[in-house]
């Protein structure tokens, strides 16, 4: 569906008027891109523009609009061409418009394709990560950037107009900074973030445990936000402990319900902290966030340790797990554990992704367990996908939710 200013932009090249395409453009620079429109067919919904502007010493024979999740799907349904921008009349430049909820956030990216276009549609493993390596983010956004991790390209944001605030995310002028120690423990890394003013017998400090922590800590900068959220007084003065997932074939081990690598957590990482950086024992001061199989290992924590673990902060948490087979006996198999042992005392923030067609229903079957089981949870789901862009948000409502609560462990009823 074109937009009302790509109908007038046709319009006016169709009249023969010769600026038509260099006033599309200084429209776009001066207000910015994607071009977000009503929707006249649904108040909940906008129409939302990509455009990409050619180089002219090396114009695209393509362009793609990689908009998260949205493209991934259909990646995996192997179809890139809803995604295939088309270019514009007598503008040097490419567009596409989606109707799209009113309440979204996503980042996106655009790749340039240069040869034939049966290339630039594959959707095998292969070249989809060579599309992933060469995206770049739109020059016309003047948000700040998603940044990426592995040499990647950061990605561009889209907010629309009633997606959910996140008013902590960036770093502010004025506040005070914490202080950020890079160690190993045990063989493993870890990021330690202090909060300002922060002096080991003035605990003990809450402490939250974030899992997949060298996303967190060198590339989106978690520290900016916990400094805002202490800053405001948003929580109480809290350690966060960034756990390195120390590469791919760890992570698939220690990210599914590994009771070596919770113990771990209990046993080693929080006595260390204790005793280097005074944070507290008390397990209702204590959180494990992480998101997608780090989401899973979160509320196995709790579940697995509870008298370490009392809230478990899990976004996008891959629930499906395990994958069937005949070694296993089926998926969701923390739900089902759920399901049948008595109520244990710890608390949930659980959320997930309206987009996230792997995910959804498993995780709204267990909040429906936890609940029946008289859990304390709360639950969100954002209009969004398997996203950082949505995550940095969560995840600070989270520890909200979860730190600034008073209150103690008690046995389970």
């Amino acid at each position: 569906m074109d937009s009302p200013i790509l109908q007038a932009l046709t319009e006016a090249v169709a009249a023969g008027r010769p600026d038509a395409g260099a006033e599309f453009w200084a429209l776009v620079e001066s207000g910015g891109a994607p071009l977000v429109e009503p929707d006249p067919t649904d108040p909940a919904r906008r129409l939302v523009t990509f455009v990409w502007r050619d180089d002219p010493a090396a114009p695209a024979a393509d362009v793609l609009a990689l908009l998260h999740t949205f493209t991934d799907r259909d990646r995996h349904a192997g179809d890139l061409t809803p995604h295939l921008m088309r270019r514009l009349p007598g503008a040097d430049g490419w567009a596409i418009t989606h109707r799209l909820p009113a309440d979204l956030r996503a980042s996106y990216q655009f790749f340039v394709g240069t040869g034939p276009r049966a290339e630039t549609l594959r959707t095998d493993r292969k070249a989809w990560l060579s599309v992933l390596d060469a995206a770049v983010p739109d020059p016309f956004n003047a948000a700040p950037v998603l940044a990426a991790r592995d040499g990647r390209n950061p990605s561009s944001v889209l907010e629309l107009p009633d997606a959910p605030a996140q008013p902590w995310a960036h770093r502010r002028p004025g506040v005070p900074r914490g202080s950020r120690e890079d160690t190993t423990v045990d063989g493993r890394r870890v990021s330690v973030l202090l909060p300002a003013g922060h002096a080991f017998g003035q605990g003990p400090y809450r402490v939250a445990v974030l899992l997949d922590g060298e996303v967190w800590g060198s590339v989106l900068a978690i520290g900016d936000t916990l400094d805002n959220l202490h800053a405001e007084g948003r929580i109480p003065p809290t350690v966060a402990l960034l756990v390195d997932t120390m590469g791919r074939d760890r992570r698939m081990v220690d990210l599914t319900c590994s009771e070596p690598f919770v113990d771990w957590l209990a046993d080693v990482l929080l006595p260390w902290a204790g005793k280097r950086y005074g944070v507290g024992e008390d397990p209702a001061h204590t959180v494990v966030a992480g998101q997608s199989a780090g989401g899973l290992t979160a509320a196995f924590a709790a579940f697995h340790r509870p008298t370490r673990f009392g809230n478990a902060l899990s976004q996008s948490g891959s629930f499906w797990w395990p994958d069937p087979d005949e070694s296993n006996d089926g998926a969701e198999w923390l739900t089902r554990r759920f399901a049948v042992t008595k109520r244990l005392p710890i608390r949930f923030h659980l959320e997930v992704g309206l987009l996230e067609w792997m995910l959804l229903a498993e995780n709204r079957r267990l909040r429906d367990v936890l609940v029946e089981r008289g859990y304390e949870v709360a639950y969100d789901e954002f209009d969004g996908g398997h996203d950082y862009a949505c995550w940095r948000g969560g995840l600070a409502g989270g520890l909200v939710g979860l730190l600034s609560a008073e209150g103690s462990w008690s046995d389970g009823r």
